[in-house]
């Protein structure tokens, strides 16, 4: 059940609906449930529950019932998010179909305990872990205090809100006109002088850096709020 099917090696459903002719009709209701059950049982874990919805089928759909239990996988280009389309095929007689779905997780998240603006950095005490049902999977939740650290608000958030790597950004460490110590490797050598920040730039990024002493601008990396290494 883990394995995912290319779309092109799928047959489309809908050539199929005359094929029915006076066979009995595969119920859609175990063609939405063969979905569901397929992600709950792929993305559940020991601290979240998915739930999964699908979508109802065309009513026009017409498919003959299907001799052996009922597949699903998801399609190779598959990217999960709150709505994911699983595909469900029959071996005998064969037929594929393909079904949105929506899901939701249940999981411990951290929720604001009060209002911050834009641009707030938050803090353990501005956090409380809930356990709540949210849109998609746990991997764009923040669930630990310390993912928290160097990150700001993108844009105000009402209490209650789920933190979520989206509403994160990461704090500015190295501004713009800033004095920084530049550490110059170069075969195997290190020298150290003066520079200024021509860019700002986060914790562990890249900026841009004026060489006060050759008035030359390179690039390094951030190291702290006052170191930037560069290597030659």
């Amino acid at each position: 059940m883990n394995c995912r099917f290319k779309r092109n090696a799928w047959i489309p459903a809908l050539l199929l609906a005359s094929a029915a002719g006076a066979q009995s009709i595969q119920a859609p209701a175990d063609i939405q449930k063969t979905a569901e059950d397929f992600l709950v049982a792929q993305f559940s874990g020991e601290d979240r529950k998915v739930f999964a919805s699908a979508d109802a089928l065309d009513p026009r759909l017409r498919l003959a019932t299907c001799t052996q239990p009922l597949e699903a996988a998801l399609p190779s280009t598959t990217r999960i998010g709150t709505r994911v389309t699983v595909g469900v095929k029959c071996a005998a007689p064969r037929w594929a179909v393909y079904v949105p779905v929506r899901i939701e997780t249940e999981m411990p998240v951290l929720a604001l305990r009060r209002a911050l603006d834009r641009n707030s950095a938050v803090t353990a005490a501005d956090v409380e872990q809930r356990r709540l049902r949210v849109p998609g999977l746990s991997a764009s939740y923040i669930s630990s205090v310390d993912q928290l650290a160097g990150r700001h608000l993108r844009r105000e958030a009402a209490p209650g809100t789920a933190l979520t790597v989206d509403l994160l950004g990461q704090d500015i460490l190295v501004r713009r006109g800033q004095r920084v110590a530049l550490v110059i490797n170069a075969g195997g050598l290190e020298v150290r002088a003066q520079g200024e920040a021509v860019s700002d730039a986060s914790p562990d990024g890249r900026v841009r850096v004026l060489n006060l002493a050759s008035r030359r601008i390179v690039e390094g990396q951030v190291e702290s709020r006052e170191v930037v290494r560069v290597s030659l």
